[in-house]
């Protein structure tokens, strides 16, 4: 069931958010326009892992939350390094991958400095990323592990009442789990394990899932989403 009763709050506490931090950049007439909408970015980083996986489910996810919210979107994703100029312009970052991530000390330090400057973090294990993903979360905060996220976090109802993290994939048959890194009260990066809500949103040719598994992944991609832009 849709949240009704706080959504037009959470429509303009997340156009205020586009406004300041997401912006286009248009030329018109020989003057700037800014045009507001959400825009991910896919994390391209190092280690070996194949960042660049399930390549048609973020414009998927894009036109899945711009249909069902109304708010308006880009068409697809922008890829990002952590030494990119423009990587605080995007509020959203994006990492999946079926292999190995690992970050030189430096990019670390970008990364920490990105999330605790207001970004936040979207892992999705796409079978194979969590043990140097794990790794990598102690290395970025020493001091903060991830920390199961129940279901009655505001994660599972910022738009759809959830029961918590859906299964998409079975691989090892483990129950998908949902952690999160807190910062002073804020959860700065979510990691959706044994799950593959990006592997649910792909194209349905792609992965043959059933129609109830594929509204399961958009239903919790478009709750990550505005959770995310909503608790800056």
């Amino acid at each position: 069931m849709t949240l009704q009763l706080d959504l037009k709050k959470a429509l303009g506490l997340v156009m205020t958010v586009l406004v300041i931090t997401s912006v286009i950049p248009r030329s018109a007439a020989g003057r700037t326009v800014l045009e507001p909408e959400v825009r991910l970015a896919r994390l391209h980083y190092d280690g070996g892992g194949d960042w660049y996986c399930d390549p048609s489910s973020l414009p998927n996810w894009l036109a899945l939350f711009r249909s069902r919210t109304g708010i308006p979107t880009a068409e697809t994703e922008v890829v990002v390094t952590l030494d990119s100029e423009d990587l605080y312009s995007f509020p959203f970052l994006y990492v999946s991958g079926h292999g190995r991530i690992a970050l030189e000390a430096k990019d670390l330090m970008e990364l920490r400095r990105y999330l605790d400057g207001g970004g936040f973090l979207y892992a999705d294990d796409n079978y194979g990323l969590d043990p140097s993903f794990r790794a990598m979360v102690a290395q970025l905060y020493p001091e903060n592990e991830l920390e199961p996220v129940s279901g009655n976090h505001p994660i599972y109802h910022s738009f759809y009442d959830l029961p918590g993290l859906p299964k998409i994939h079975q691989h090892d048959g483990e129950p998908a789990l949902g952690y999160g890194v807190f910062r002073n009260g804020r959860m700065v990066l979510f990691y959706s394990y044994s799950s593959d809500i990006g592997d649910g949103l792909e194209d349905p040719d792609v992965h043959g899932d059933p129609p109830e598994v594929r509204e399961a992944a958009a239903k919790m991609a478009v709750n990550i989403l505005m959770y995310a832009l909503t608790h800056p």
